[in-house]
This record gives structure tokens, C-alpha cells and sequence, in this order.
């Protein structure tokens, strides 16, 4: 069975013209005889009436102290909302519409309210309408339990949903659509001469979401690529073919030359937001073992990490700036914390093992007088930390170094 699972997000399900737009995508794919399940967001962003951030901030006006399970329980409307709308305006064209919940989807998740992870799929009541030729619709973001609670997965749950339905039901591949013609080298409105990139693999995008790329979720990334399921990213609003992400490791030359003469990186993200916590404390394992240990009990993620003989250097998130100052109280560390940081990073798989590519990066950002804080790299990323105030001249500088803007 030739299976596509297309997602579409809350600003192309927003308004009654663009789920026209939606339509028109939809049958446009079921005219070259595929299977299509429909994966949809919640109505439009922040502020619009049906978007989760609204539904979830109603709730909590009444009682800032809900349930997660409550909360989960009014969030997974907003989705369903879609779902029925988009159900019933490709119903009234005279198609074949089912639409299923999560629940119903046979999506099972653990039970980590608003932020659940997916478990298990049992895909058989999906086949049986694909099989009788409907369009199954599913609103993103929720599943439920094995008591049959109802979950939510948490930010960009949408894109989580629909990669998952692609697995179970072994999709050809996925479309996921926004209001963007595909990933890009940079954020366009930090750098206005950032390209759209052809395609991408995994590795590379799921590095780039988690560095702060709004492109998709890294969690969905990586499920796809458990099936090598190619996932492409468009726009509802043009015919753009967009971002294909797949296995994809290079042109030929890169196959045969240690260094490529085209670009090394794929592309510089950004993420504000960001506070470097420095604790001076001796050189003692069992210290550091109870620093540690401490932070991961209070559920504070840390990042960038550099430890000395007589301090220890991360970050965190700035949220969670007074959690980790009660911590550190209560263990009498004495320690420093510089708020209002970015974590610019560079991203491309081509990187490990080329000579010179830090040395770029630390004459780029020299060049506009942008200090390094801290850094930290990976096979495939380097991170430079960088007061916020920097960051955008962070990212256009270090774009152009690598020649990403041609």
C-alpha cells in the first residue's frame, strides 16, 4: 500500500482559506493513488482562540495548580478542533473521511502528562479505512494511556505524531507543511540572505533542531530515521518542493576528497535564552559526583560543560536560574551566573576531521569583536556561547565565513 502521512501545521489550518490550501495539497497527493493520513496542529499560534497555548493558559487562570492530567485532558481538544473541521470541509467535497483521535489512532504513551512519550502503535483500524480507500485524519500532539488517559507529547508533538503513524504504517514518506519554503543555512530574519536548503540528513537536522532551528522536532527526526522514512519540509502556501531530510551524507566529491571544496557546514542556528553558571569549588570527585547528582534530582538539564581544577562551568536554561541558585545555596558552593547568553552554533557533517574550521569561527567572530564565553562541539556541531546581544551578529558572521550565503 503506497502510504503518505502529511502534516499540517496550526498557521495552515488557521483560517477556512488556507484549509482550502490544505485541501487542495491533500488531493492533489491522493491524485497520484496514494494512501493519505492527515496529521493536523492545533487552530493558528499564541493568542488565536483555539491554538494550546490559549486552551492551556484558560485553564490555569482558574486554577494555576491543575492537574498535568486535567491540563493534557483540555489541550488535546485543540487538535481535534482541527481535525473534525479539516474532516468535514473533504467530506463535503464527497470524500472518504474517518477521523480518529489518538486514542482511537491507536497511539499508546506512557504516562508523562504534557509530556508523554509514544510507547507502542497499533495501526490495524487506520489500514482498515486506508484499505477502503478513506483519508484518515489525526490530530497531532496526543495519545493515551493504557488505563486511557489522555496525553499530550509536548512541544512539537504534531511532527512526533506523524513521523510515529509513518512508522507504524511503514509511509513511503512524510510531508510536513508550515508557512516556510523549507529549512534554511540560517533564520531568515536574522540573516536575510539565508538559502533553503535542497535536502538534508537526520543527523544534520535533528542537530539543528536541538540547537534551536524551529524546523521540526528532534524527537520526530529521530523516529523517522529508525525507518530511514524520508520526511520533506514545504510550504501549504507555494509549490516549493521544499527540504527533503533523509540519509543523505554528501555529493560524490565529498566521497573522495578530505577536504570538499563546496561548503563544510550546513547551517549556523542560535538559541537565546541562555545562562552560564560557574562554581567554584576544589578538585574533588565526590563534589563534583554531588553536584551532579543534585541537579539531575531537581531536573535541571545542563549544558556545555567544562570542568577545572578549582571551578566547573555549564549552562543552563534561563528558567531554571532559581532552582540551580537553591541548590547551590544548599550545598554552600559559592558560584557565579551570567544570564542573558546564545548558544550560536555551527552545524554540517563534513566538519570532523577538516583543520581549521575553529580557527574560522574564532577569526569571524573576532573580526566583530564577539567574545567566546565558552564552547563545546560534537562530531558535527561546534557551539560557541556569546553574550545575547552578539548573537545575531554571531550567526550573519559566521555565515558568511563559511560561505553560506552563495
Amino acid at each position: 500500500m503506497n502510504i503518505v502521512v502529511q502534516k499540517f501545521g496550526g498557521t495552515s489550518v488557521s483560517t477556512k482559506e488556507r484549509r482550502t490550501q490544505v485541501i487542495n495539497k491533500i488531493l492533489q497527493t491522493k491524485q497520484k493513488q496514494k494512501n493519505i493520513v492527515v496529521v493536523v496542529s492545533a487552530l493558528g499560534r499564541k493568542g488565536d482562540a483555539y491554538a494550546t497555548d490559549t486552551l492551556r493558559n484558560l485553564l490555569l487562570e482558574e486554577n494555576p495548580l491543575c492537574s498535568l492530567k486535567t491540563l493534557d485532558l483540555l489541550m488535546s481538544c485543540g487538535e481535534i478542533i482541527s481535525a473534525t473541521l479539516l474532516g468535514s470541509a473533504l467530506e463535503a467535497l464527497g470524500e472518504k473521511v474517518i477521523v480518529l483521535t489518538g486514542a482511537q489512532a491507536g497511539i499508546l504513551t506512557d504516562d508523562h502528562f504534557s509530556n508523554a512519550e509514544i510507547i507502542a502503535i497499533d495501526e490495524k483500524r487506520s489500514l482498515s479505512y486506508l484499505e477502503k480507500d478513506y483519508i484518515v485524519v489525526v490530530p497531532g500532539f496526543q495519545g493515551a494511556t493504557a488505563s486511557g488517559e489522555v496525553t499530550t507529547l509536548g512541544r512539537g508533538g504534531s511532527d512526533t505524531t506523524a513521523t510515529a503513524l509513518a512508522v507504524a504504517l511503514n509511509a513511503e514518506y512524510v510531508e510536513i507543511y508550515t508557512d516556510v519554503d523549507g529549512i534554511m543555512t540560517a533564520d531568515p530574519n536574522v540573516v536575510p540572505r539565508a538559502r533553503i536548503l535542497d535536502q538534508v540528513n537526520y543527523n544534520e537536522v535533528f542537530q539543528m533542531a536541538e540547537k534551536g532551528a524551529k524546523v521540526i522536532h528532534p524527537r520526530a527526526v529521530e523516529i523517522a530515521q529508525k525507518k530511514n522514512i524520508p520526511v520533506n519540509i514545504r510550504n501549504t502556501m507555494s509549490e516549493h518542493p521544499g527540504t527533503r531530510i533523509h540519509s543523505f551524507t554528501g555529493d560524490k566529491e565529498s566521497l573522495y576528497c578530505s577536504q570538499p571544496k563546496k561548503n563544510l557546514l550546513t547551517a549556523i542556528t542560535h538559541k537565546d535564552g541562555i545562562s552560564q553558571v560557574s562554581v567554584h569549588m576544589e578538585n574533588n570527585l565526590a563534589h563534583d559526583s554531588l553536584l551532579l547528582s543534585t541537579l539531575a534530582e531537581s531536573k535541571v538539564s545542563i549544558d556545555m560543560i567544562n570542568f577545572f581544577l578549582d571551578k566547573k562551568i555549564f549552562t543552563i536554561s534561563t528558567e531554571q536560574i532559581n532552582i540551580v541558585q537553591i541548590q547551590l545555596k544548599k550545598l554552600n558552593f559559592s558560584h557565579e551566573i551570567r544570564t542573558h547568553c546564545s548558544k550560536v552554533t555551527v552545524v554540517g557533517n563534513r566538519i570532523t576531521g577538516i583543520p581549521g574550521v575553529m580557527a574560522t569561527i574564532v577569526g569571524a567572530l573576532s573580526s566583530e569583536d564577539i567574545q567566546i564565553l565558552q564552547s563545546s562541539d560534537s562530531h558535527s556541531t561546534i557551539s560557541c556561547l556569546v553574550d545575547e546581544s552578539d548573537a545575531k551578529k554571531a550567526v550573519n558572521a559566521l555565515h558568511s565565513a563559511f560561505h553560506l550565503d552563495c
